[in-house]
């Protein structure tokens, strides 16, 4: 099923670019499928700010579904402070819906700082399919 594959993918760009965050996810057997699943299949239009989603779209109609996980990875990697510190249903809370004053700028620091690129994330494909 190409969703799971989907997941390898993320967790394996998730593990490179977060380890503390990674690790500390899988500690508490949180798992993509809990989170990501509504980030994807909505855009984010659920999760976040409609000034910040509409930015997010316009990079992914752009790079395509690879944009979509490095926002993802962004979103993590901006957070990361304050998830490590919280409690499994805390997290999937907040995750669900993020904060409303999210600065979009900083997010998008955020999100070329994880450094997922199309190619990168097309290469990654072709090996796991």
């Amino acid at each position: 099923d190409m969703m799971f594959v989907y997941f390898d993918v993320f967790n394996l760009f998730f593990e490179e670019a977060l380890p503390p965050l990674f690790n500390f996810f899988a500690h508490l057997q949180l798992t993509p499928d809990l989170y990501l699943i509504g980030w994807v299949f909505t855009l984010f239009s659920k999760s976040l700010p409609l000034d910040v989603v509409s930015r997010i779209w316009d990079v992914y109609f752009r790079d395509g579904d690879s944009f979509l996980f490095a926002a993802a990875l962004g979103i993590l990697r901006m957070y990361m402070p304050q998830l490590l510190h919280m409690e499994f249903e805390v997290i999937l809370q907040f995750l669900r819906k993020l904060p409303e004053d999210m600065n979009a700028d900083v997010l998008f620091e955020h999100i070329k700082a994880v450094g997922l690129t199309p190619r990168k994330f097309q290469h990654t494909m072709v090996e796991l399919v």
